[in-house]
């Protein structure tokens, strides 16, 4: 698949997956929703990436779904169903299929083994909010600002925006986003959490993550795998359910090697090296 949406960089263990469609804001197409889980799915398949890093391109990181993928101006047909018209029960259940078709999109970025690092510029309008929620960083220049866009349109966000941003900064402050639909700048987004660190410009913001990739993916990603799977579950979990879980998860997956290899690497003056991660039986 060559992708249309997307350019994938490759350096060394980080993948540099970039949104490159700036003239049109980088809008959400019908190709977008296939081509992102295809590429980070492949991606932790092989597993030689330790670390993603999805930045955009232009003036905006993204602003939001394409509206010609509900009406079929994008040349891919109606995503809602076109055609002629089903009876009710059936519409609505294609429909519903649909949106877990696009959840599912987001949702292969919180499932890949490797954490996902955003590097937002200007816009992240909403269904980029639902993106970046699903990712296990978020840093942003100082020109960024985020919408909950779908609340001035109208509609409830039912993308993961609504499920995920609660988790992520203060409740009331998700609200307040959901409600009102206007901006969080940068700083402010600093302020509650939603983003890690702001960047003077564009290119600072993304040399800076690439770095942070880099120092992540210098890491055992066996280690920084079972992390994530813990800070995912426990996001949804009880503590109690939590520590049971990382109990298990150390039975199966603990092993000395990479220890072993950090002790000596510290001994010796060099960097670790660790052998990457297996591919899933399920890429065979």
């Amino acid at each position: 698949m060559t992708p249309t949406c997307f350019e994938v960089e490759q350096r060394g263990k980080v993948a540099h997956l970039k949104l490159s469609r700036p003239d049109e804001l980088n809008t959400m197409t019908r190709a977008f929703w296939s081509e992102l889980p295809t590429i980070v799915r492949d991606l932790d398949a092989a597993g030689e990436t330790r670390v993603v890093v999805l930045s955009s391109t232009g003036r905006h990181f993204s602003a939001g779904m394409d509206l010609a993928v509900f009406t079929g101006g994008d040349g891919g047909g109606d995503l809602t169903g076109g055609g002629g018209r089903r009876e009710e029960g059936r519409e609505r259940a294609r429909l519903r299929q649909m949106v877990l078709m696009l959840q599912d999109s987001f949702t292969s970025l919180e499932q890949a083994r490797m954490p996902v690092l955003a590097a937002i510029q200007g816009g992240c309008i909403g269904g980029a909010v639902d993106m970046v929620s699903a990712c296990d960083l978020r840093y942003c220049s100082a020109d960024a600002f985020f919408v909950i866009q779908e609340i001035n349109l109208g509609m409830t966000a039912d993308v993961g925006t609504l499920q995920r941003l609660p988790k992520i900064i203060p409740d009331g402050i998700a609200r307040e986003m959901a409600y009102r639909g206007h901006r969080l700048g940068a700083d402010r987004a600093r302020e509650v959490g939603l983003v890690n660190e702001v960047f003077d410009t564009h290119e600072d913001l993304v040399a800076g993550v690439l770095d942070i990739a880099e120092e992540i993916a210098s890491k055992s990603p066996l280690a920084v795998w079972g992390s994530k799977e813990m800070l995912n579950y426990a996001r949804d979990h009880s503590v109690a359910d939590s520590l049971n879980h990382i109990a298990t998860w150390q039975a199966g997956m603990f092993h000395p090697a990479d220890m072993i290899e950090s002790f000596s690497a510290k001994a010796d003056k060099r960097d670790p090296g660790f052998e990457d991660l297996a591919p899933p039986p399920n890429s065979f």
